[in-house]
Formats: structure tokens, C-alpha cells, sequence
């Protein structure tokens, strides 16, 4: 993509959030970048999944009938915008969610409320719990590796979701916290083996290169890794921490929302 490109994509990003500001009478709090461009892995063709957390103004919340939490914009083009009230992702984050945590810690960020936004991130701290995100990066890496990883030839992007919620899977393990959103820190931090680390840069090297649907054959040294490393995974949950927030975290996340909902 040239800067040219780069930049227009950018402008269409910023006018459709302040659009969306005007129309839903809300406020973005926190607008990045998901998928694979946040990963790091993104090709030259990949989308663009903007996603956002937002609070509506005051009204929005005194009603009898609770109204819809989020807003999805029609899929245009090469770019995919959606998000969540800020309620609906207070609970989520409640319920530690693996993908509002990678939210929280995407590398590209189009808009942020720092205040606001450096709170959110200290309770997602407090409700980080270990055992039920290895159990999502877990689920995910099988799934992945069931459905496309099995055929002689593959989509070489298939690799890296199952590669990735592995790496996810480690770092949790070691007791790290939250798996980073960068798939260029876990394969820094926990990938040791020479070969395999060989195998996971090349495949990056062509993901990087080739368009979104590239298809290849299987990569010997990936499967062996992934399969070794799904059996293992098989007898370590019992390791795990199910780790759960004290009960004075459930009152700051209330009172967090508050403020800002009577800050509009």
C-alpha cells in the first residue's frame, strides 16, 4: 500500500468515528485497530477492523427497555468498523475477555481518551484471570489447526491463528499476564528453537507478501510444533490460576462507569 493509500484510509477512518459521534449522540473513548495489521502480520491486501468503545450521553442509559450496546458500520470496502457501549464492555472486561484485552493493547490506536483510558486498563488488571483466557487462546488453536490445517496445501494466514493463541497459551502459562497483541513479542519471548523459529519467519516473510488467500503446503516444522504443543497443553490446565477479582473491584468498575457516563 502506498502512503498515499495509507493515508486516505486513515482520513476515512477519522471522518466516519466523528460521523458516528454526531449520529449516536455518544462519545469514543477508544478507537484501534484489530486483526491482523495489529498482529503484525497483516498482507498487502488484508482489511482494516477498527473497532471501538464508546459512551452514549446520559439519557441513553434511563430507560425502561435497555437499548442496543453496540454499533456495527456496513462492511465498505476494505474497512470494517464496529463497537461496544461502555457498559457492555465493563462487563465484558468482568468476564475478562481475551479480545477486549487485545483491544486494550493494540499497537495502533486512531483515537483515545487517556484518562478514562488508563483507569479502564487498571481494572482489566484487577479482573485478568489466567485459567479462563488459556482455556479461549486453547479452544482457539484447535479449532484453527482442525479446520485448516489438515489438507496437503493450506492458507498460509491459518498458520499464524493457530501459531499465535499457542504462543498465547505459553505466556500465560509463565505466569506474564495478558498475551501481548504483537505477534512479533510472543515469537521474541517464548520461540527458542532455531528451526522453528526459522519456519515462523518465513512464513511471516510470505504472509507479508503474498495476497490474503496465498495457499501453500504444509510446513513440516510448524505442524510438528503445533501438534507437540497441543498434546502437552493436554495436561497443564491444572497449573493454570483460575485467579478472580476481590469484590472491592466489582464496586470500582461501577463507580468508574459512573463518572464518566455524568462526565458527558
Amino acid at each position: 500500500m502506498t502512503d498515499a493509500n495509507h493515508n486516505a484510509i486513515q482520513a476515512e477512518i477519522a471522518e466516519q468515528l466523528s460521523r458516528m459521534e454526531t449520529l449516536h449522540e455518544m462519545r469514543i473513548l477508544l478507537a484501534i485497530e484489530s486483526g491482523s495489521r495489529a498482529w503484525g502480520f497483516e498482507s498487502p491486501n488484508s482489511d482494516w477492523d477498527v473497532r471501538f468503545l464508546y459512551v452514549p450521553r446520559l439519557p441513553w442509559y434511563l430507560r425502561v427497555n435497555e437499548p442496543r450496546d453496540v454499533i456495527e458500520l456496513p462492511i465498505s470496502g476494505d474497512l470494517d468498523i464496529n463497537g461496544w457501549e461502555l457498559r457492555k464492555a465493563l462487563g465484558l472486561m468482568q468476564k475478562c475477555n481475551p479480545a477486549l484485552l487485545e483491544w486494550l493493547d493494540s499497537p495502533i490506536i486512531y483515537r483515545q481518551d487517556e484518562a478514562v483510558m488508563k483507569q479502564f486498563r487498571a481494572l482489566s488488571r484487577e479482573f485478568f484471570a489466567p485459567l479462563a483466557c488459556w482455556h479461549h487462546y486453547l479452544s482457539m488453536a484447535k479449532t484453527n489447526n482442525r479446520e485448516f490445517l489438515q489438507s496437503p496445501r493450506v492458507k498460509l494466514k491459518k498458520y499464524l491463528y493457530v501459531l499465535r493463541p499457542l504462543l498465547a497459551c505459553q505466556w500465560i502459562e509463565q505466569g506474564r499476564g495478558p498475551a501481548p497483541m504483537l505477534f512479533q513479542i510472543l515469537v521474541d519471548e517464548l520461540v527458542k528453537d532455531a528451526e522453528l523459529r526459522a519456519a515462523i519467519d518465513e512464513l511471516l516473510r510470505q504472509k507479508r507478501g503474498a495476497l490474503e488467500l496465498a495457499e501453500g503446503p504444509r510446513i513440516p516444522a510448524l505442524n510438528y510444533f503445533i501438534e507437540v504443543e497441543l498434546e502437552r497443553c493436554k495436561t497443564i490446565a491444572d497449573k493454570i490460576p483460575a485467579q478472580r477479582a476481590a469484590p472491592e473491584a466489582y464496586a470500582r468498575s461501577d463507580e468508574f462507569l459512573r463518572s464518566v457516563v455524568l462526565a458527558q
